[in-house]
């Protein structure tokens, strides 16, 4: 006798041999026993899940000799003429090459006959989807009102492609992928039966390659036996079937939450030197996080279609890693997949998705900056982190008179500055600061019943920068990028760095000023006053005479940036890059805005 390929030889002749499907199989099994047969059967789904299979059942089960209750038997005459193909009540159709509408008439003139033996004739219609628009008119007629003994079961895979005036005179059923455990299952039985040595590794690749179908899977069982002999190794089946190990997706997974960027390249290493395809590669990587996601959030082990030692493995990874990590991840990496599979350059465009995973770990949240949290070491880099700005001394000497040659160096001598880090490489755009709401107002510097005990003690410069930072977190942000701030002679002296002009620009800020002078006096006492210079080696500005108003003398005038200047600034073009945007234009603040 020929060989029959497994596929042929193992498919389903009975409502019990069915795999996945047992919602159909009972609406099916309760219809015979009742004796409810509808005129007319959809069944879709994806290929190689049984609509074919269930459909010559279906016919088997109306003509069985035994009756509708004990169908079908496969013993009977009837039973076994359609097995061999040989009934001629049984018309299997294929509407790829059926599709002309002379063809259709012709076969809707002879089904008006009656059965030659059976009970019924049934039609089977494969691919339905392939028939024209005039082939499915010339059907409507026949399938809404057809003789007594006539039964229509048609199959697809592609359901949208079927008139809605087809489908409403139809039962229809939906076959669903056969889900993996199952499918494992059914091919160990298989293995079993024709006695092929395979192990649960080797199995559950093959399952998965199969992606649901049935007859897909027992097609690649068949093959990985015939290149082994009987025998599927394990190391044969993922080099064949292309399929990557669950344990590089967990050691993979493990360092991109961790943020082992060194691991990351070693895995992505391990992928080009096995020669497996990185665009099915990072697919199935997707899938593992989304089951490592649904553990996080307390999902069963019974959910997730991985083997128990595996799962167990997987649940620990997720509640390490925490739902909303794994959730920006798959966020970030769903967003990189079109350019993953539209990439010619696949294993580079994966490499770069999973690199920018690894630097999640290191972003400060969103949140975390609003409340002033200072950032930790593991959620920044050092290049992010403003360096601490140091005390002053107890007793600062009196600022002397600029002489007239090479005074400046003298006098920044006789000062003790307070000389901060460089400024980081992104300095805030000088936008108006957002009071807290609900803040308790800070003694006025023009109040004299004023205390600075509302600081809290805070005093000198590093708590006057506090005190800032609490009220007007942006105002902070440009003290933090100038040259040196000190406090000598009841004078605080800020020095900027040439060409800077954001800091007197946020001053002249509906309330920044009020705010600043009020941290002023909180930290040093009502009588306290300020002054900004251009650098360190120019002279003191002249100030101009106090005012009624406040009692202070007002910094010297600076013009406002131009609109260009402040499209080139570079917090303006971070910002531009991380949402991907562009700048029109500089619209001016208003009130009303």
């Amino acid at each position: 006798m020929a060989y029959q390929v497994l596929a042929r030889k193992w498919r389903p002749s009975s409502f019990d041999e069915v795999v996945g499907q047992e919602p159909i199989v009972t609406a099916l099994r309760n219809a015979l026993k009742d004796g409810k047969i509808a005129q007319a059967y959809l069944f879709s789904g994806i290929r190689g899940v049984g609509k074919t299979s269930v459909a010559r059942i279906l016919a088997k089960a109306l003509n069985c000799e035994k009756g509708l209750e004990n169908a079908p038997c496969n013993e009977c005459e009837t039973c076994r003429s359609i097995l061999n193909e040989s009934n001629l009540d049984i018309l299997e159709i294929d509407a790829a090459t059926y599709s002309k509408v002379e063809q259709v008439r012709e076969l809707t003139e002879n089904l008006r006959y009656k059965p030659v033996k059976g009970k019924y004739k049934v039609v089977v219609l494969d691919e339905v989807h392939r028939l024209s628009r005039q082939a499915f008119d010339a059907l409507l007629k026949i399938i809404e009102e057809p003789p007594p003994h006539l039964v229509f079961i048609f199959a697809t895979t592609e359901l949208e492609s079927v008139p809605a005036t087809i489908l409403s005179r139809c039962q229809e059923f939906n076959f669903r992928r056969v889900p993996r455990l199952a499918l494992v299952a059914h091919l160990r039985k298989l293995a079993e039966a024709e006695e092929i040595t395979v192990g649960d590794k080797a199995l559950r690749l093959i399952a998965r390659a199969g992606e649901g179908s049935v007859r897909d899977a027992v097609a690649l069982l068949d093959q990985l036996a015939t290149y082994g002999s009987g025998t599927i190794g394990d190391d044969e089946a993922g080099r064949i079937l292309g399929g990557v190990d669950v344990a590089l997706h967990h050691r993979l997974l493990s360092a991109i939450v961790g943020g082992d960027r060194s691991q990351v390249v070693t895995v992505v290493a391990e992928v080009e030197d096995q020669g497996w395809d990185p665009r099915h590669v990072f697919g199935e990587f997707l899938s593992y996080c989304r089951d490592v996601l649904h553990l996080s959030l307390g999902g069963s082990l019974d959910q997730v279609e991985l083997p128990q030692e595996e799962a167990e493995a997987a649940n620990q990874l997720g509640a390490d890693a925490g739902y909303e990590n794994l959730l920006r991840l798959l966020h970030q990496l769903l967003a990189s997949e079109e350019a993953v599979r539209r990439s010619e350059a696949g294993l580079l465009a994966v490499e770069i998705a999973w690199l920018r995973g690894a630097e999640l770990p290191r972003l400060t949240r969103i949140e975390d900056l609003l409340s002033g949290a200072t950032p930790t070491p593991e959620a920044s880099t050092p290049a992010s982190k403003p360096p601490p700005v140091q005390p002053p001394p107890a007793q600062a000497p009196p600022e002397q008179a600029p002489p007239e040659s090479g005074s400046a160096r003298q006098a920044a001598e006789q000062v003790e500055t307070v000389e901060p880090s460089p400024p980081p490489e992104e300095a805030a755009p000088p936008i108006e600061d957002v009071p807290v709401e609900n803040e308790p107002p800070l003694p006025r510097a023009d109040s004299d019943d004023s205390a600075p005990s509302e600081g809290d003690g805070l005093q000198g410069v590093e708590g006057f920068l506090e005190l800032v930072r609490r009220r007007r977190q942006v105002m902070a942000a440009h003290l933090a990028d100038v040259q040196s701030i000190s406090f000598a002679d009841n004078r605080l002296t800020i020095v900027c760095a040439p060409g800077d002009p954001w800091l007197e620009v946020a001053l002249r800020r509906d309330g920044n000023k009020e705010a600043f002078e009020a941290c002023l006096a909180s930290a040093f006492g009502p009588q306290a006053d300020w002054r900004i210079l251009a650098n360190s080696t120019e002279a003191p500005a002249a100030q101009p005479p106090e005012t009624e108003e406040n009692g202070h003398p007002e910094s010297p005038p600076t013009p406002e940036p131009e609109a260009d200047d402040l499209l080139e600034h570079p917090t303006v073009q971070a910002a531009l890059d991380v949402f991907g945007g562009t700048a029109e234009a500089i619209d001016e603040a208003t009130p009303e805005a």
